[in-house]
C-alpha cells in the first residue's frame, strides 16, 4: 500500500538524495520547505551545497512535469508541491508564519482531506509538535544503519575442512569451501567481501587457525605477516590484520580504516607503517609521511594561539610526537634507550627534513597529494564534510583523452606555452617510460590552459555543480588487477560485437547475391 509522505527542509539539507530514497510512495513538498531552501542555496558550507543539490533536483522534475500536481521520480514513486491549507488550525505556542508552522500546517490540511500523512523530519521538536497535533511523524533513517545492525568490520570468523587448511598457506581457499553455523548447528554458506579479513577454524580441531584475506574468490593467507614495520610486532589477531592492511600496496587498498578502542595501536602502528616504507623498504614507495587531525579539544577552547600554522597546530600534534619517541627510543639492535636531547634532535630532523608533515583538516581541501604516507588521525571527531572529503567519490581524467603520467603536467602541455629551441626531442620517450593510472604507454597530445574552454577538468566541475552528465573516468582509483580485468572483459565484448557485426554483414552480402541470382534467374 503507497503512503504519503511530508518531507521537512531539514531533511533535503541532510540529504539531498532523500527523494530518491522513498520507493514507490507519494512525497508532499510544503512551499515552505522550498522557501527555506532558497533561503539557504548561498549558504556556506555543506548546508548551502545541499541545498543548492536538491534545488537542482527539483529544477530537473520541474523540465519533466507539472510540480503542483505531480512529477513520477524515478523510484515509481511521486512527488509534489503543496501550496494550501493556510487556514488550517494549529495548538497555540506554534508560530503560524514559521517554517516549521507551515510544514505542520500542511500535514493536518490533508488528513483533515482523508488523506492518511507522515512527517518525516530531523528535527526531533518538529516530531514532538505533530504528535501533539495527531500527525504521525518519523526520522529519516535511510543514511543510518538500521537499529541492531551491525556495522562492518573488516573481519570475519569461519570454518574450513581441515584438509584445505593444511595446504592453505599455498594454495589458498576457495569462498565455496567456506561456512558458518547458526544457533541450531546447521551449516550456513559465506558471503565475503572484497579484501575482507578472515579468521579460518578447522572444522574438526577449532583451536588450529589461520589468517587470511578474501581477494578475487579466494581467502589467500597474509602476505607481510612475517614482516616487522619499523621494529614493530603485532602482539593480537586484530593487529595482524591491521599491519597487512597498511603495508598492502595502494592499488589495492588506497585506504585503510582503522577501528578500535582507545589502546589498540592505530596511530602507533600507522606511523611504524609509514616510516617503514619511507625509510626503510628498498623500492621507498612514498616520499613523505603526511599527518592531519581534526581540531577537537578534550575540555574548553583556550583561545586563539599565537605563531605560525605549525606553531598552531603543534598542541593537537603532541599524541603523534609520543608515538614517535616511542618508536625512535628503542630502534636498533641494542635497544638502549636515548636520551632526551638524542631523541628530540631525532624527531626534529624528521619535521625539519620534511619527511613526516603535519596540517590542519581545515587546509586540507583542493590539495593534490601524491607518494604521500597519510594519517587522519581521530577521524571520528571529522564533520561529516570533511570526511566526504577525503576520497573523491567522482574520478575524471586529466584530458578527454586520457591522463598526463603520474599527473605531471608539463609547460608544454600548457596553450601559450613559451617554446625552447633547443627542446629535448626525446622528452616523450623519457616520459613514457612513466606509469599511468590506465598503464597505457601513450602520453595524451592535448594541450589546454588552466580555466580555458578545453580544461576537462573544470568542465567536469561544471556539470557536475548544474547537475548535468559527468565523464567519469573508468579506471582511475581502482586496482591495476581490476582494470587488467575490466579492460579483457572490454576487449572480449567488442571482439565478439565486431564478430556479431562481421556476421550480420556477412550475412546481408549473402542475401543481396542470392536475391540478385533470383532476380536474374526470374529474368531469363
Amino acid at each position: 500500500m503507497q503512503k504519503t509522505y511530508v518531507l521537512d527542509a531539514n531533511v533535503l539539507l541532510q540529504a539531498p538524495y532523500a527523494l530518491e530514497s522513498f520507493e514507490d510512495n507519494h512525497i508532499v513538498l510544503p512551499l515552505a520547505v522550498l522557501e527555506e531552501l532558497d533561503t539557504l542555496k548561498g549558504a556556506d558550507g555543506e548546508a548551502g551545497n545541499n541545498a543548492r543539490q536538491a534545488l537542482r533536483f527539483l529544477e530537473d522534475l520541474r523540465l519533466r512535469g507539472d510540480l503542483v500536481k505531480s512529477v513520477i521520480l524515478p523510484s515509481g514513486g511521486t512527488v509534489r508541491l503543496e501550496v494550501n491549507h493556510v487556514d488550517a488550525a494549529l495548538p497555540q505556542g506554534i508560530e503560524p508564519g514559521s517554517w516549521a508552522g507551515r510544514v505542520l500546517k500542511v500535514c493536518r490540511g490533508l488528513m483533515d482531506e482523508g488523506t492518511p500523512v507522515t512527517l518525516v523530519s530531523r528535527d526531533m521538536v518538529a516530531r514532538i509538535r505533530a504528535q501533539m497535533m495527531g500527525v504521525p511523524a518519523e526520522d529519516f533513517t535511510t543514511d543510518r544503519l538500521p537499529d541492531g545492525a551491525q556495522p562492518y568490520t573488516g573481519r570475519t570468523e569461519v570454518y574450513i575442512p581441515d584438509g584445505l587448511l593444511t595446504t592453505f598457506k599455498k594454495k589458498g581457499a576457495p569462498a565455496e569451501e567456506l561456512y558458518t553455523v547458526d544457533g541450531a548447528g546447521e551449516r550456513k554458506p559465506v558471503s565475503l567481501t572484497e579484501n575482507q579479513f578472515v579468521l579460518l577454524r578447522s572444522d574438526t580441531e577449532p583451536k588450529k587457525t589461520m589468517l587470511g584475506r578474501f581477494r578475487e574468490g579466494k581467502v589467500a593467507a597474509l602476505r607481510f605477516g612475517g614482516v616487522r614495520p619499523f621494529g614493530v610486532k603485532p602482539r593480537s589477531v586484530g593487529q595482524q590484520f591491521l599491519q597487512e592492511a597498511l603495508l598492502l600496496p595502494a592499488e589495492e587498498a588506497p585506504l585503510a580504516i582503522i577501528q578500535g578502542p582507545a589502546g589498540t595501536a592505530k596511530t602507533f602502528y600507522a606511523l611504524a607503517a609509514g616510516l617503514e616504507q619511507v625509510l626503510e623498504a628498498e623500492e621507498r614507495p612514498y616520499r613523505k609521511i603526511l599527518v592531519c587531525r581534526p581540531n577537537a579539544q578534550f575540555d574548553a577552547d583556550i583561545g586563539f594561539l599565537p605563531g605560525s600554522e605549525q606553531e598552531k597546530i603543534s598542541p593537537l600534534m603532541r599524541p603523534i610526537v609520543d608515538n614517535l619517541e616511542i618508536l625512535l627510543d628503542l630502534e636498533g639492535k641494542k635497544k638502549e634507550r636515548r636520551s632526551e636531547e638524542e631523541l628530540r634532535g631525532r624527531i626534529d630532523y624528521l619535521f625539519d627534513t620534511g619527511v613526516i608533515a603535519a596540517e590542519a583538516m581545515n587546509f586540507m581541501r583542493g590539495r593534490s597529494i601524491t607518494d604521500t604516507w597519510l594519517i587522519i588521525d581521530e577521524a571520528q571527531n571529522l564533520t561529516p564534510k570533511q570526511a566526504k572529503g577525503i576520497i573523491p567519490d567522482i574520478y575524471v581524467d586529466d584530458t578527454p583523452k586520457g591522463n598526463y603520467p603520474s599527473f605531471q603536467i608539463r609547460e608544454a602541455d600548457l596553450t601559450h606555452h613559451l617554446i625552447n629551441q633547443d627542446e629535448n626531442k626525446d622528452e616523450k620517450d623519457l616520459l613514457k617510460d612513466l606509469p599511468y593510472d590506465d598503464e597505457e604507454g601513450e602520453i595524451p597530445d592535448y594541450q589546454y590552459m588552466f580555466g580555458d574552454d578545453k580544461d576537462w577538468q573544470l568542465q567536469q566541475a561544471v556539470n557536475f555543480l548544474k547537475n548535468k552528465p559527468v565523464a567519469e573516468s573508468k579506471y582511475r582509483g581502482k586496482s591495476r588487477d581490476l582494470v587488467k580485468k575490466l579492460k579483457a572483459e572490454a576487449a572480449a565484448e567488442k571482439l565478439k560485437a565486431d564478430r556479431a557485426k562481421a556476421s550480420k554483414m556477412e550475412k546481408k552480402a549473402e542475401d543481396a547475391k542470392a536475391d540478385k541470382a533470383e532476380d536474374a534467374k526470374t529474368e531469363n
